[in-house]
């Protein structure tokens, strides 16, 4: 079977619809008798849906914003393990406090007993579309994220979820969907409800026994072919109890293999065939893989240390990766990088231009100098 590529969705960017605050909603008077709970939101419109929750927009009356609501859909209220995802998306997302993370405002039980948590509202576009954009050459597209801007979006992404494991929780299902880029660069990694809290029991964690619950992504020919492209080996394994940062590391390195080969990591006709394929495939190189794109070498040799099979053989951390992503940008030292003399030197001219310039400049004024000395003679 080929390469598959990824299937190319045409799209505009979505821009981020500003409104000036009006005088008649911040100088509101505050009733004597505040209405709180799911009483104190009203105007519902749906926002998103998903397989297993429904996302609406509703107004906060008694602060006179527009948040989200997120609620279960109605034949999961009674499902036990999706009742604890639900509750530890919810106070997963509350408890790691980041710049990169959604805030959670608050949880509660609607009218019929169901539970919701509301949310801050965020806006833009997220990652996916922007790699369909890209492949499809969409000039709006390419010209507002160069690679360059993709890379600081990984290491936003980076920094906020090796943040998360210092409190001692695994995303586990980074991918180009759940990462939302804003119209003035802000990054928001969503969806928490594959999380998983470290030290902790493994029954407490609400673990989901079936693979048939694994975010699928598009494969081929436009079509779901139920691929989990962006799980760590240990995940497709099954190997729970083993399951630490490294395979958020290697998830990320997916994505940048994503993003600078324009295909997919893995691919296959069917799921049992990714599986296998994640534990047991080698990886080919960004540059082996696509070679015609002129993919940085430093880039290269960081996305091929964070996909390795064996945990032990990927950067020990996220923070590691992030690093390396800003030394890439920096045209520093790369530690998971070997380097030619030539690159040194490259690299080397880049940080020291002026010095270059001035060594230029004193070799060739003494070339001027010999020259006119050899004609006067």
């Amino acid at each position: 079977m080929g390469t598959e590529k990824l299937s190319p969705k045409p799209s505009a960017l979505t821009r981020i619809n500003t409104q000036p605050l009006e005088l008649l909603v911040t100088d509101k008077s505050l009733p004597k008798h505040i209405v709180n709970g799911y009483m104190r939101y009203e105007r519902f419109s749906k926002f998103a849906e998903g397989g297993t929750a429904v996302l609406e927009e509703c107004l906060d009356k008694n602060l006179g914003r527009v948040v989200v609501m997120k609620r279960l859909h109605a034949h999961l209220n009674e499902d036990e393990t999706e009742q604890k995802r639900f509750l530890r998306e919810a106070r997963v997302t509350a408890l790691i406090q980041h710049p990169a993370t959604v805030p959670v405002y608050e949880i509660g039980r609607d009218r019929a007993g169901a539970v919701y948590f509301t949310m801050k509202k965020v806006e833009g576009v997220d990652l996916r579309e922007i790699l369909l954009g890209i492949i499809a050459r969409d000039p709006s597209f390419k010209k507002k994220y160069p690679l360059k801007d993709l890379i600081e979006v990984l290491i936003q992404v980076g920094q906020a979820v090796a943040f998360a494991h210092s409190r001692g929780v695994v995303h586990r299902d980074l991918k180009p969907a759940n990462i939302l880029v804003g119209e003035f660069g802000e990054v928001m990694i969503l969806d928490w409800g594959l999380a998983k809290v470290l030290n902790e029991p493994e029954s407490q964690h609400g673990e989901i026994p079936d693979q048939d619950h694994l975010s699928l992504e598009l494969t081929r020919s436009g079509k779901r072919a139920g691929t989990p492209l962006y799980m760590s080996p240990e995940q497709a394994a099954g190997d729970n109890q083993n399951i630490d940062g490294r395979c958020d590391v290697y998830s990320l390195g997916s994505i940048l293999y994503e993003i600078l080969t324009h295909e997919n990591l893995v691919w296959g006709i069917d799921k049992d065939e990714v599986l296998e394929r994640i534990q047991k495939q080698d990886p080919v190189p960004p540059l082996k893989r696509t070679p015609e794109r002129n993919i940085p070498k430093a880039l290269n040799s960081i996305c091929i240390r964070a996909i390795q099979r064996n945990p032990d053989d990927r950067y020990s951390s996220l923070m590691d990766m992030v690093d390396d992503l800003k030394a890439y940008l920096q045209h520093e030292t790369v530690r998971a990088h070997r380097y030619t003399f030539w690159e040194r030197f490259i690299d080397w001219e880049r940080r020291n231009i002026l010095l270059s310039v001035s060594i230029g400049s004193v070799l060739l004024g003494a070339g001027l100098f010999w020259l006119i000395q050899e004609i006067g003679r």
